[in-house]
């Protein structure tokens, strides 16, 4: 656990003597990057801890698993639809979903829908115009209700 940050240390450490302006760049860059990535991994984790503390595992398999019906469909073309972040901190969330019996087709569903960002809509629509973006959002969310059940039955 600790290797990589100590490997980290030893090569920022060893470019700083030889090249100290551009390891500064780096480690500024890096530092950014770091930054970043903090507030939405931050609420990964919350979430997390909310989802532990107020579901219980069947809580999950009902509104996520299978025979969950529509709600198992909408629920999770919602939240990857709204959803925000880089998508890989959202991986331990929904490892811990399927982990407490969240199917696959929903998680599926999740990870398509993240092509759906509401706040470049209007920039979409000023470019493209309402009615193309209309039919490719309808049909990214079509497409990733296929997406999730095919994967569920491969998955079988």
């Amino acid at each position: 656990m600790i290797l990589f940050p100590a490997a980290m240390v030893v090569i920022y450490g060893v470019l700083f003597v030889m090249m100290p302006d551009k390891t500064s760049l780096a480690l500024k860059s890096s530092s950014n990057i770091f930054l970043n990535m903090l507030m939405p991994l931050g609420l990964v984790f919350v979430l997390m801890i909310l989802l532990n503390l107020l579901l219980k595992p069947t809580q999950i398999v009902r509104l996520l698993g299978k025979g969950a019906g529509i709600k198992g469909i909408l629920l999770p073309a919602a939240a990857g639809i709204v959803s925000m972040g880089p998508i890989y901190v959202w991986y331990p969330l929904l490892r811990d979903l399927r982990e407490k019996g969240a199917g696959n087709s929903p998680i599926g569903i999740f990870l398509y829908n993240r092509a759906v960002k509401p706040f470049l809509l209007p920039v979409m629509i000023a470019y493209f115009g309402w009615e193309y973006v209309g039919i490719l959002t309808a049909l990214t969310v079509l497409g990733s209700i296929a997406i999730g059940y095919s994967l569920s039955k491969l998955m079988e």
